[in-house]
């Protein structure tokens, strides 16, 4: 075992003794929020993208089991107005986010994932999905008794969508193999920290066993996009 995995290992039966990394218990009502996969964070030409190509497929492997089995699908995406007063300090911590303005191609959900019309966008100018979002009447809409966490950056906006969901009463289950960042540290140390204090961190066949039985799936209603 490396130094690194030994610290690791040490951390988490320091915070087991303490009582920190409980377990959350799965709901049967899991909607999939896939945090900001849009063009401007999946393409590396992007002044704040990144190579996530295999974040992307996991994410459409987990997201057509989905769909098979009747579980709604929340995308979010990252959309500034042009005047920039909503998020503006965001901005000036991370300038290269000016490029994801409304109306323009960065701001869309990346074609590979393969969204469908019944698969609302909650637009968002703050790190957190439920930051001044309409996320959390939706997902009351969508009937949701947890929400299975996507996306990018782990570090950024799924961490602060994971916080938020477990301070909004929602057991939230991240998706390591489904969640990316720009560098493998801040990844890694997020992922370390949202299990120990937020929600569940699991892998993609974990995820894929929360999903309902797609014998007993009906289709997610259809939900227009939400505005910020």
């Amino acid at each position: 075992m490396s130094a690194t995995a030994q610290g690791e290992a040490a951390v988490r039966a320091l915070y087991a003794q303490r009582g920190l990394g409980g377990r959350l218990a799965p709901g049967s009502r899991p909607v999939v929020v896939v945090v900001d996969l849009i063009n401007g964070f999946t393409d590396p030409d992007c002044p704040p993208g990144s190579d996530l190509d295999a974040v992307v497929a996991a994410n459409r492997t987990l997201l057509d089991a989905a769909r098979a089995a009747g579980t709604p699908v929340v995308f979010t995406t990252i959309a500034f107005a042009a005047d920039g007063i909503e998020g503006a300090v965001w901005l000036r911590k991370m300038p290269a986010m000016k490029v994801l303005l409304e109306g323009t191609p960065w701001v869309k959900v990346d074609a590979r994932l393969g969204r469908t019309e019944n698969e609302p966008v909650v637009v968002k100018r703050a790190a957190s999905a439920f930051a001044n979002t309409g996320l959390t009447t939706l997902l009351a809409t969508l009937g949701a008794d947890s929400v299975i966490i996507t996306g990018a950056t782990t570090s950024g906006c799924v961490r602060a969508t994971a916080v938020d969901a477990c301070a909004a009463g929602y057991p939230a289950f991240v998706v390591a193999d489904c969640v990316g960042d720009r560098a493998a540290g801040p990844h890694e140390a997020s992922l370390f920290d949202i299990d120990a204090k937020y929600g569940d961190v699991i892998g993609l066949k974990e995820a894929l066993g929360l999903l309902p039985d797609a014998s007993d799936a009906t289709p997610a209603p259809p939900i227009g996009d939400v505005a910020p």
